[in-house]
């Protein structure tokens, strides 16, 4: 019996004995005895397959399937996936012996987990896992006709070339410089007002603001009226609750928006129907006002302007615009985070990237043709994506278009496959000390986080690696530089490393910390632009 099956029989079943126990004289009693005595049957076949009960239908013939757990009756493995999956799933690989490919079940869903560089590598470059499984949320609210969850095929790979070409390309990153830098600059007048009001800085606020300014002023320009500022602001929140939240329905989809208990569904069409109207009004008055080639610093103006051949209809630039807005803002935010709470905690590695500093560019602003020559600085953005992952999980799985083999186990088409690089960033057998935050190992050993390297790919690899990586490295590092030329951040808070699980993971707690305005700052005239 297919597992589909099975979890709407224990669902009814479950729902029956439910409902006779609390409405006793409306209910057949021979059949609720019948369901009651069938229902152990059912559990007995979910509890042959290794990987649960989402693997009873695989037929594996002479192939060898990854060694796997069972989990609960029709959850399976379901209750890992919290605030601290990657942490579950890392130890459960290696209680398993499996870190090379581990198999379990999400509700009806097969599952399998890479926590080891090979097998991460053939799912992530392999063609057998070119798509990518959608969320209901994520479909209904256009993510489908955008770069992350296009099905594999022409138009995805029209998207790829627009983004590789216009939209992130060397040329275009560099152009966008002028718009990080005055960005930072703000960020740094506001830290250091929350500095003389409080006497405290509760980052988080500064960079998410400062994140979303980025990438609005990016994607749609400096035109922006600040109504549709804040409306965007209000949408991308309640997109990101919308996409973290739970939803049985991902899970039994065959019982469709019955397991919707959050409404998740109905709002996110409400919101996609928001999207639409205002992108498009955007749109509209981008395209009436005239595009001039001297205008063209952001990407609603690329795409206006490409040739005819290339032009994509409203409605998908709108998708395309949207998720450069809602995938783009979170994740330059919470690295900083990270990245900040650790040089709080690490008063001698702040002060050696500020000697680095010193000794390259000296009191003048920092740029993005200084970063090159900051080897520390990049050391320690790659020692915390190390530590600290914003995707552990990778963020966005794929999914198994036809059958394949991963090494020599049988992976059947449908499968959704995961890569925890948390669990290959934190094993010992590949990293020295793992647990230990020493960016120096960054200075010993060139490792490219860039995707090519998968023992730390923070950004995914293959084809389905992000396009927007180069632009999101530029952004921290020289908001980095800036912020660490600027001040000196100390702490007065306890800091606390806590991760916490959502679209990307977290701080759980907030840095709260004092940044201290460096002394060459308030003599040489850069603190007069704070």
């Amino acid at each position: 019996m297919r597992p589909q099956s099975i979890a709407i029989f224990f669902i009814l079943t479950t729902l029956c004995i439910l409902a006779a126990i609390l409405a006793p004289s409306t209910w057949p009693w021979p059949l609720l005895f019948l369901l009651s005595a069938l229902l152990p049957l059912f559990l007995n076949t979910w509890l042959v397959a290794p990987g649960g009960f989402a693997w009873l239908n695989v037929r594996f013939g002479n192939y060898a399937m990854p060694p796997g757990v069972i989990g609960w009756p029709l959850l399976g493995s379901l209750p890992l996936m919290g605030p601290l999956a990657h942490r579950k799933l890392a130890g459960l690989s290696k209680s398993c012996g499996a870190d090379r490919l581990l198999a379990l079940s999400i509700g009806t869903t097969p599952v399998v987990i890479s926590s080891h560089p090979d097998t991460a590598r053939e799912i992530l470059c392999g063609s057998a896992f070119s798509d990518r499984p959608t969320k209901v949320s994520a479909r209904l609210l256009m993510f489908e006709r955008a770069i992350g969850f296009a099905p594999s095929g022409e138009y995805w790979r029209h998207l790829r070339r627009l983004a590789a070409t216009h939209m992130f390309s060397p040329r275009r990153i560099a152009a966008m410089e002028g718009l990080r830098s005055c960005v930072a600059d703000k960020m740094m007048v506001e830290v250091r007002k929350e500095m003389e009001v409080k006497g405290m800085v509760r980052l988080r606020g500064v960079l998410q603001r400062g994140s979303l300014e980025s990438i609005l002023g990016s994607v749609f320009g400096s035109e922006l009226s600040r109504g549709d500022k804040e409306e965007l602001v209000e949408m991308v929140s309640e997109g990101y609750e919308l996409i973290w939240r739970f939803n049985w329905e991902d899970h039994f989809p065959l019982l469709g928006g019955l397991l919707d208990f959050h409404g998740v569904s109905r709002r996110c069409r409400v919101l996609a129907m928001r999207v639409k109207a205002l992108v498009g009004k955007i749109i509209e008055e981008k395209r009436s006002s005239g595009i001039g080639e001297s205008k063209q610093d952001n990407f609603l103006t690329v795409l206006l302007s490409l040739p005819q051949e290339e032009t994509l209809t409203d409605s998908d630039a709108i998708a395309v615009l949207w998720e450069m807005i809602f995938r783009g803002t979170d994740v330059v935010a919470i690295l900083l985070e990270w990245i900040m709470a650790r040089l709080v905690l690490h008063p001698d590695i702040q002060a050696k990237a500020q000697q680095e500093l010193n000794l390259h560019v000296g009191a003048r602003p920092v740029r993005d043709i200084d970063i090159p020559k900051l080897q520390y600085l990049q050391a320690i953005v790659k020692e915390v994506l190390r530590m600290h992952p914003p995707g552990p999980l990778l963020s966005w799985a794929r999914l198994a278009i036809h059958d394949v083999h991963i090494g020599k186990f049988f992976v059947p088409a449908g499968t959704t496959a995961m890569v925890n690089m948390w669990a290959i960033a934190h094993n010992e057998s590949i990293w020295k000390d793992p647990w230990a935050f020493r960016p120096e190992r960054f200075c010993e050993e060139e490792v490219s986080v860039m995707g090519s390297d998968l023992r730390l790919a923070p950004f995914g690899s293959g084809r389905r690696v992000c396009p927007g990586r180069a632009l999101g490295l530029a952004t921290v590092h020289l908001w980095l530089a800036k912020f660490l030329q600027g001040f000196n951040w100390v702490s007065n808070h306890p800091v606390h490393l806590s991760e916490c699980l959502r679209l990307s993971m977290e701080m759980k707690k907030p840095l709260i910390c004092q940044a201290i305005i460096r002394q060459h700052h308030e003599s040489d005239g850069i603190s007069h632009s704070l």
